[in-house]
C-alpha cells in the first residue's frame, strides 16, 4: 500500500477519521443533518456521497481508547466496505492522529482484506490505490507502509494455512511451501524424515507420526542476521495438520475444526515472514514438528511407553494429548542443539484453556518473571492477550508414572492446561527464559470474514512485536 505526504486538488475518495470528542468539535463544519447518522462511536461508518466523490466518516470511539482498537476498526471497515471502495488516490483526514494510531489504521486496512482463499483482489492491494496523509513525514509513511505490508504478509500466510481444509495441507504440501519461502527469504531449511528421526532418537515426535500415512517432517527453519551480538529467539510451534485424536478418538461433532491444530506453527511462520521482510536484527531458530495425528494399525496406543529425544520415558495414557509429545522433542532438540536467549513454544494445546478463557486470551506459563511481564505487556499492546498461569511443582505429582518417568496426562478432570505446561517444562533442559503459550481458544474463532469459525491470526503480531522490540 503506497502512502504519500501530499495533497492533490480533487479527490474522489476521502476517509474522515473522528473520535467522539473530535466529532463534537468538528461537526459544525459539516452538514448539520449528518449528526443524526454519525457520532464518532467505534465502528460507526457514514458514507457521504456527492457529485465530486465519496467521503467515508469513520468513527474511532473515545479519545482515550487503546490504540489497538484503531486496527480493529480499520479491519472491519476494510471487510464491510470492500465492494464499494475504489482503487484511487484517497485522502485521509485526521489531524489529531499520532504516528502509532495512523500505523494501526494502515495495518488494519490491509489485514481486513483477508478472506479465504486469499487473493489480492481488494481495492487496497491495487497499485492505483494510494493513501495521502499530510501529518507525517514521507520517511515515517514509508516505514509504516513497509511494516503494514510485512505484517499483512505474515498474518495472511498464517490465516491461509490454518483455514485450508485437511486434504489441501498434507505434510508434503506444507513442507514444499516451507521450502519455497525458505528460498524466498533466505532461511536455512532442514527437515528430518522418519528414518532420520529414528537415528536422532526423536521418539516422542515419532510416536505421533507413526500412525500417519505420510512421512515425518521434523522441520527447522533458521533466520539469521548479519548484525553482531544479536539476540537469538527459539520458537517451537505445534504443527499437527489434522488431529483426529488418534486411538483416543475425538467427538466427531466439531472434529472438522481440527484442521486448526497447527495454530502454533502458523503463528511462528507469520513472525518469521515479518522478521525477514523487516530485516530485523535478530536470529530465530524455529522448530515445526510437522505431522498429523491419525488412526491406523500403526498408531500409538494408550499404555505405550515412549523414549523422548532427551532420554526421558513417557507413558501415553491418551493419544489425543499428542501436541505435548511433539513439542517435548521440539523443545529438547532446540535446547540441546542451539543457544537461545529466549525459548517460546506456542500450541493449540488443550480444551482446558478454551474452557477457562474462551476466545479472550491465551494461557501463558513461564519460568522467568521478566519474560512473563514482557509477554503480558506485549499481549495488551497488540490485543493478543495472555494470562499468566501457575507452574507450581505440586502439579508434577500428577504426571508421575508407575512404568515411566512421566505420563502424558494426569487422568484427573481438572487443570489439563497446567498439567501440559508442567509436562513440557521437563523438556526445556533448564532453559532460564522459557514461556509456553496455550492458544487453543484464540487461534481459531469468530471472525469478520467468515460465517463459520476461522483463523484469527493470533500470535503473529504478538511475536512480531516481541521480537522487534526486545533488548
Amino acid at each position: 500500500m503506497k502512502l504519500f505526504n501530499k495533497k492533490i486538488k480533487n479527490y474522489t475518495q476521502i476517509f474522515h477519521l473522528f473520535t467522539e470528542e473530535e466529532w463534537n468539535r468538528a461537526s459544525k463544519n459539516f452538514n448539520k443533518n449528518i449528526t443524526a447518522f454519525f457520532t464518532g462511536k467505534k465502528h460507526e461508518v457514514f458514507i457521504n456521497v456527492q457529485d465530486e466523490g465519496v467521503a467515508y466518516f469513520i468513527g474511532l470511539g473515545k479519545e482515550d481508547s487503546p490504540v489497538f482498537e484503531i486496527q480493529q476498526i480499520a479491519v472491519k471497515f476494510s471487510q464491510t466496505q470492500k465492494e464499494k471502495l475504489m482503487a484511487v488516490p484517497t485522502l485521509v483526514v485526521g489531524d489529531f492522529m499520532t504516528e502509532k494510531q495512523f500505523e494501526e489504521f494502515t495495518k488494519g486496512l490491509l489485514l481486513g482484506t483477508y478472506r479465504y482463499p486469499f487473493e489480492k483482489t481488494h481495492a487496497f492491494w491495487n497499485p492505483k490505490f494510494e493513501l495521502h496523509f499530510e501529518n507525517l513525514s514521507q520517511k515515517k509513511l514509508d516505514m509504516i507502509s513497509r511494516k503494514s505490508e510485512a505484517l499483512s504478509n505474515g498474518q495472511t500466510a498464517c490465516q491461509e494455512w490454518l483455514n485450508k481444509p485437511a486434504n489441501l495441507k498434507r505434510p508434503e504440501t506444507f513442507s514444499l511451501y516451507l521450502k519455497t519461502i525458505a528460498k524466498k527469504y533466505n532461511f536455512k531449511y532442514t527437515s528430518f524424515n522418519r528414518k532420520k528421526c529414528e537415528e536422532l532418537g526423536l521418539g516422542a515426535y515419532l510416536s505421533v507420526n507413526q500412525g500417519s500415512a505420510y512421512d515425518a517432517a521434523f522441520t527447522i527453519i533458521e533466520y539469521k542476521t548479519e548484525v553482531k551480538n544479536s539476540k537469538t529467539f527459539g520458537l517451537v510451534g505445534k504443527c499437527v495438520l489434522f488431529d483426529t485424536g488418534g486411538i483416543s478418538l475425538k467427538n466427531p461433532d466439531n472434529m472438522h475444526y481440527m484442521k486448526s491444530d497447527m495454530g502454533g506453527a502458523t503463528a511462528v511462520l507469520g513472525a518469521l515472514i515479518y522478521a525477514a521482510e523487516m530485516q530485523l536484527p535478530v536470529n530465530i531458530i524455529a522448530i515445526l514438528p510437522v505431522t498429523d495425528n491419525a488412526i491406523s494399525q500403526n498408531a500409538f496406543l494408550p499404555s505405550d511407553v515412549i523414549t523422548a529425544y532427551n532420554g526421558k520415558t513417557i507413558e501415553v495414557l491418551n493419544t489425543d494429548a499428542e501436541g505435548r509429545m511433539i513439542l517435548a522433542d521440539g523443545l529438547s532438540y532446540l535446547s540441546r542443539n542451539y543457544k537461545t536467549d529466549i525459548l517460546i513454544d506456542l500450541a493449540t494445546l488443550t480444551g482446558s484453556s478454551v474452557r477457562m478463557f474462551g476466545d479472550t486470551c491465551g494461557a501463558m506459563f513461564s519460568n522467568n518473571e521478566e519474560l512473563k511481564n514482557l509477554l503480558i505487556k506485549t499481549g495488551d499492546k497488540t490485543n493478543q492477550r495472555l494470562w499468566n498461569m501457575p507452574l507450581w511443582d505440586i502439579w508434577k505429582d500428577d504426571i508421575r508414572s508407575d512404568v515411566a518417568d512421566l505420563k502424558n496426562v494426569s487422568m484427573k478432570p481438572i487443570g489439563d492446561c497446567i498439567v501440559a505446561a508442567k509436562f513440557l517444562e521437563q523438556f526445556i533442559e533448564n532453559h532460564p527464559r522459557w514461556a509456553h503459550l496455550d492458544i487453543a481458544g484464540v487461534a481459531f474463532g469468530n471472525v469478520g470474514y467468515a460465517k463459520e469459525k476461522a483463523a484469527t491470526g493470533f500470535g503473529v503480531q504478538l511475536l512480531a512485536d516481541l521480537i522487534e522490540n526486545y533488548h
